[in-house]
């Protein structure tokens, strides 16, 4: 575990946003001796119940900010991408990924992952109910700055210009949860959409479907009537007032940095929002704030430029790579020529690249 050294406050901290990168952050940062604040905007923290893959290296980054999830957290072992008729084209690497990390990957519901984030902050306030739209005035009152507010982030905004911002990409994800295990779990790639099933805990399973954008949710179960089993029947058994749909976007074109003027930093969507397609979103969120918490353990508010860009130069370019490629199969994935994609999927047998 990193030693984020003495319990002695090093300065005060803000930190913008309280998803899984913005508690993540305040967490290790307070564990590294500042003193911390939250604002979120929202009334209360979201709670929703869809499930995060958690890669090896985010487990590993939760354990050295003291975070323990294995009592709520189910593995991920074995799961297949396929045709809407069921034929399998190729197995998703995740017994690669277990046998080099000697773990295998995990899946936990969002509301369990919050609490257990929560319980880390050591008595950091969370101030609810409050917009961040003075950014200078918060950099009047604090050392450090951290905007961790989503992919439409006030403080990236303020303090990085508007020149990266949200992009469409076409398509709209609904998310739900099935209240029975399917047991059959992956992808099912079709033409302009897919769908997806993970385990999620004992007697529910996690969904997600992606369909061109201005599908609408009475539109939905239509779009994959005929679908292999149990697609049509996770939908047909999951109550439409549950779905969760939002559009997806990624931030484009990508940032020249994550941090500006030696006392703000990002992390998470603020930095590097993605397209879902290879489940990263929460696990480069919750590297971004380990990353930044161990960077400024060592320093206090007159070292923090050095550190911010220890921070930059760990972060930026792995999280960015992240995105590309995750924006690349969402390509692959949508495309409107699906033989073409499924011969070449299958001619390779397996997905590369890590999921989580």
């Amino acid at each position: 575990m990193v030693d984020f050294g003495e319990e002695t406050m090093k300065g005060k901290a803000v930190v913008v946003g309280a998803g899984v990168g913005g508690l993540a952050a305040a967490a290790g940062l307070r564990r590294a001796g500042w003193s911390v604040t939250v604002l979120e905007r929202r009334a209360e923290l979201e709670r929703y119940g869809t499930a995060f893959g958690l890669h090896p290296t985010a487990q590993s980054a939760l354990e050295r900010l003291g975070v323990s999830v294995a009592a709520r957290a189910v593995p991920y072992r074995r799961a297949q991408v396929r045709t809407p008729r069921g034929r399998v084209l190729a197995g998703l690497p995740l017994e690669r990924i277990e046998r080099r990390a000697g773990r295998p990957e995990l899946l936990i519901a969002r509301p369990y992952l919050i609490d257990a984030l929560v319980e880390r902050l050591d008595g950091v306030p969370i101030v609810f109910g409050e917009n961040a739209g003075d950014v200078r005035g918060l950099l009047e009152g604090h050392d450090l700055v951290v905007g961790a507010d989503g992919i439409g982030s006030a403080v990236r905004e303020a303090c990085f210009g508007g020149r990266s911002r949200p992009r469409r990409v076409g398509t709209a994800a609904w998310i739900g949860v099935a209240e029975f295990e399917t047991g059959v779990y992956g992808e099912t790639w079709g033409d302009g959409r897919f769908f997806g099933m993970t385990p999620m805990e004992p007697g529910r399973t996690n969904w997600y479907a992606a369909v061109p954008y201005g599908t609408e949710a009475g539109e939905l179960r239509g779009c994959f009537e005929g679908w292999h089993d149990p697609v049509p029947r996770v939908l047909a058994e999951t109550d439409p007032a549950t779905w969760i749909r939002y559009d997806i976007r990624h931030l484009f074109p990508a940032l020249g940095s994550f941090v500006s003027g030696g006392r703000v930093a990002l992390v998470g969507d603020a930095a590097h929002a993605m397209t879902p397609n290879l489940g990263q979103g929460a696990c480069t969120a919750i590297l971004d704030a380990e990353a930044l918490a161990r960077a400024v353990s060592g320093a206090g508010a007159g070292g923090l430029r050095a550190a911010l860009r220890a921070y930059d130069a760990e972060r930026r370019r792995s999280a960015q790579r992240v995105a590309f490629g995750s924006r690349t199969l969402h390509r692959l994935v949508t495309t409107r020529h699906p033989r073409v994609r499924d011969g070449l999927v299958r001619a390779v047998g397996a997905l590369p690249g890590a999921r989580g």
